[in-house]
């Protein structure tokens, strides 16, 4: 049994075309079950964000399951084939469960190290259990993926650098006053950057928030979203005193705060730290304000190179992340081959017993003088001819559980020997380790 991925991603196709291919969260049963049903697929799960719509299969038929997966993307979005041809990607095998490992632990994302993605699996998954249309081996192989990108967020710090200008804002925050759960943020202007930036300082427990904008009914609106305080543009700069962060983006032509002013708020202030956050372009704050002790004042740029650094740092935490993975891999894929290889084996022993003895019981019946003695020899003697003819197949089978030639070696000895497909409840050989997973 193989795992089969197909799909398209940011990587491979621009927005317009991924829009056109995606499933609709809230109507995953259709699509799901028409998956299910194509010849050759015997599970299926459907991820689909803004970013990727993939389809995780598993299959016998490797070759004619990529085909029927990639033709039901365009057929089922009413899309001509070659419309996508150029944007899908297909992995099976050992390729498939390195890249959905990759996926999982947002390796593959636009941002790496991003947390949604894994959530997004985890809801595709939810979809495809409710429906149905997954069993042992997606089951294991999804499960896998989870606790293998919950040991790279673990043993990495993949995920703990701000790569948004925004959550940089926050990061630096957090550096200049050890926490920012008891800190007042102003928010002058409605630039879309900086309310971001807003928004996460009151996720991260900013303890109170004011809003002033030109357009004071802006300002109270704001307010309102923020559970803040509006603040009449003309008069903020009397309530600066009392403010520990500023996030300012107006799309004013000058600057609307200087060094004088700031060098009397800060005054006021008795020499407690501000941090002063300039998204504006051109900027709202002249840069000399930052010569001023105990202002610190960052504006686009110096946030964007904050940001790059920190991507540099993720990288690095990449190539760790990659390792853990490859590591993973191997585990995974002994198993997935384990899932054929021992019950082939269970199957031929079988098929070998039962022709085994009915041939015994046919040559005993014409001798029916033999005492007990000579009946267990003749069984001892035709059991020892078995195992000595499985001894080689079966030792084959074993050692292609490591190698990419298991499917092979499998199918083989099924075919020459008529035995049914492999069932993964058949149970493990006696005395064989199934490889698996705790």
């Amino acid at each position: 049994m193989n795992i089969i991925v197909v799909g398209l991603s940011h990587k491979t196709a621009p927005v317009e075309i991924r829009e056109k291919v995606a499933f609709a969260p809230t109507a995953m049963q259709e699509p799901l079950q028409q998956v299910l049903a194509l010849p050759g697929v015997a599970e299926a799960v459907i991820v689909s964000t803004c970013n990727r719509v993939e389809i995780y299969a598993s299959s016998r038929d490797v070759e004619g399951c990529i085909v029927q997966l990639k033709r039901f993307m365009a057929d089922y979005h009413n899309l001509a084939s070659t419309d996508l041809e150029d944007h899908l990607y297909d992995y099976q095998g050992e390729e498939a469960i390195r890249h959905v490992f990759r996926v999982a632990s947002s390796l593959d994302s636009m941002v790496l190290g991003e947390p949604q993605i894994l959530g997004q699996i985890k809801t595709a998954y939810g979809y495809a259990t409710e429906f149905k249309t997954v069993g042992l081996i997606l089951n294991r192989f999804l499960h896998k993926a989870f606790s293998v990108a919950k040991r790279v967020r673990t043993e990495t710090e993949i995920a703990s650098n701000a790569v948004s200008v925004s959550f940089a804002a926050v990061e630096l925050a957090r550096k200049i006053f050890g926490q920012i759960d008891n800190k007042t943020v102003l928010l002058i202007g409605a630039g879309e950057m900086c309310e971001l930036a807003a928004r996460h300082f009151i996720n991260n427990g900013v303890s109170s928030v004011m809003v002033t904008n030109r357009t004071f009914e802006r300002a109270e609106k704001l307010a309102v979203e923020f559970n803040g305080r509006p603040i009449p543009f003309d008069s903020f700069i009397e309530h600066l005193h009392q403010v520990d962060i500023v996030l300012t983006s107006t799309g004013a032509p000058n600057f609307i705060l200087g060094h004088q002013k700031m060098e009397e708020v800060i005054k006021r202030r008795k020499n407690k730290p501000m941090f002063l956050i300039d998204i504006a372009v051109p900027r709202d704050i002249e840069p000399q304000v930052n010569d001023i002790d105990n202002i610190y004042l960052y504006d686009v740029d110096d946030l964007q190179e904050v940001v790059q650094a920190n991507l540099k740092e993720r990288q690095k935490e990449a190539k760790k992340a990659e390792a853990i993975i490859d590591q993973e891999i191997g585990q995974f894929h002994r198993w997935l081959g384990n899932l054929d290889v021992v019950p082939t084996i269970v199957g031929l022993r079988k098929r070998f017993e039962e022709i085994r003895k009915s041939e015994v019981e046919k040559t005993l019946s014409r001798f029916g003088d033999l005492g007990k003695k000579e009946r267990k020899s003749i069984e001892a003697m035709t059991s020892a001819i078995i195992n000595k003819i499985l001894h080689q197949p079966i030792s084959v089978l074993k050692q292609s559980e490591e190698s990419s030639d298991s499917d092979a070696y499998v199918d083989t000895i099924r075919t020459l020997f008529d035995l049914p497909a492999p069932d993964p409840d058949e149970g493990t050989e006696p005395n064989d380790s199934d490889n698996s997973e705790s």
